[in-house]
């Protein structure tokens, strides 16, 4: 199943990358960057808008990160090590739709980052959330602005979705992982 949403991500992203470059319709375009993402359109009140979202969700997920080692053992473990399972998901699940929210409202959606960069930072990192949260936090923000670069200059002046770039990324990445944990 997770290969058909990589599959689908993909080809979405190629095919969106096909629209755009051959018309110039501007509504097209428009809606064509939001549904891909870009960062092209965001402001500094959004940027500390998300970054204070996101401030708030890192805490709390920080102050759960005990929980979240705990759950790499599966719910039942996680109960048993007194982690109170149906609160912990319903406040982390809560806490990472409000900065989901926040930042595909800015940014639109951008696929792949939150997928396989967590896989990055826990190769470098390990896997202890206390340390894997902001890591993956910062990681993500350094290849989103790395893609993002590329995104506007590959085709200078045209400007491709940022998406379309983290797909093209995202997609091979994520498949590398699927084959590595294939066999465990």
């Amino acid at each position: 199943m997770l290969s058909g949403v990589a599959a689908m991500q993909l080809f979405s992203a190629l095919t969106s990358f096909v629209v755009m470059t051959s018309g110039d319709a501007e509504t097209t375009r428009g809606v064509l960057f939001w549904l891909l993402g870009s960062l092209s359109g965001a402001g500094w009140t959004d940027v500390w808008l998300c970054l204070a979202v996101l401030a708030f969700a890192l805490m709390v997920c920080l102050g759960y990160a005990r929980a979240l080692d705990a759950f790499a053992f599966g719910q039942n473990a996680a109960a048993t090590l007194g982690v109170s399972v149906g609160r912990t998901r319903l406040v982390l699940l809560c806490v990472t739709a409000l900065l989901t929210a926040a930042l595909v409202s800015v940014a639109g959606a951008i696929g792949f980052v939150g997928l396989v960069l967590p896989h990055a930072a826990r190769a470098l990192v390990g896997p202890g959330h206390a340390r894997l949260l902001p890591v993956t936090a910062v990681t993500g923000a350094v290849f989103l602005v790395w893609a993002d670069t590329l995104a506007r200059t590959v085709l200078d002046p045209q400007e491709v979705p940022v998406g379309v770039v983290t797909s093209l990324i995202g997609v091979p990445a994520f498949v590398l992982v699927l084959y590595r944990t294939r066999g465990t």
